[in-house]
């Protein structure tokens, strides 16, 4: 049986916030405006470190919702960034295209193991449920790492119409060391897969 749980805490308004500035971003860089561009990833920085921080020193604000709903919103944001991005001419697009499939992968494998793990029978109403916690996700380290580069990128891929270093040879030097943490990455899930999912018993 799942564990009933209480969806509406903090870190998870805090994740579905990041979740709709990701498309507001992705219109000031296609429009652009580089500058309001960063206040606004700066803004969407701070939802992603306040929802681990109060998830992880307030337990009745930790859920196994906000265990996928926290990478999930990464995933989006990234996803959008790196698609506008490149669309600016600031990300190269073989890289996007890998960053993309990977998450697309990801994405793909939370929605099966949700269904895996909805005891039977299994109904629309209950997979989409978020009160009926029923596997909690945990990321790998070489993926944490992974997200941190690929925000990292952004920021300065960002920052570099702003502050004129759009050629610099470091921004080449993230390009590839970002493509290596996104491949170690779809590889450790893929070593570690059933290590990374910890199905909820019901109380």
């Amino acid at each position: 049986m799942p564990q009933y749980e209480n969806p509406w805490t903090i870190p998870n308004m805090l994740s579905m916030t990041r979740i709709g500035l990701a498309p507001v971003l992705g219109y000031l860089i296609i429009e652009e405006d580089f500058n309001i561009a960063l206040g606004v990833f700066a803004l969407a920085g701070l939802t992603d470190l306040l929802d681990g921080f109060i998830a992880r020193n307030w337990a009745s604000q930790k859920s196994a919702l906000g265990s996928a709903l926290d990478p999930l919103a990464d995933k989006i944001l990234i996803s959008i960034l790196y698609v506008s991005l490149t669309y600016a001419d600031l990300i190269p697009v073989p890289l996007t295209y890998m960053i993309i499939s990977r998450d697309v992968m990801l994405i793909a494998a939370v929605f099966y193991i949700r269904y895996r793990t909805l005891p039977t029978p299994r109904t629309l109403s209950k997979y989409f449920n978020p009160c009926y916690a029923t596997a909690r996700l945990k990321p790998t380290f070489i993926s944490k790492v992974n997200t941190a580069v690929q925000l990292i990128l952004v920021a300065a891929s960002l920052a570099a119409p702003v502050f004129n270093y759009a050629d610099s040879i470091y921004l080449q030097i993230l390009w590839c060391l970002t493509a290596f943490t996104t491949a170690a990455s779809a590889y450790s899930y893929y070593h570690y897969g059933r290590k990374t999912v910890q199905v909820i018993k019901g109380r």
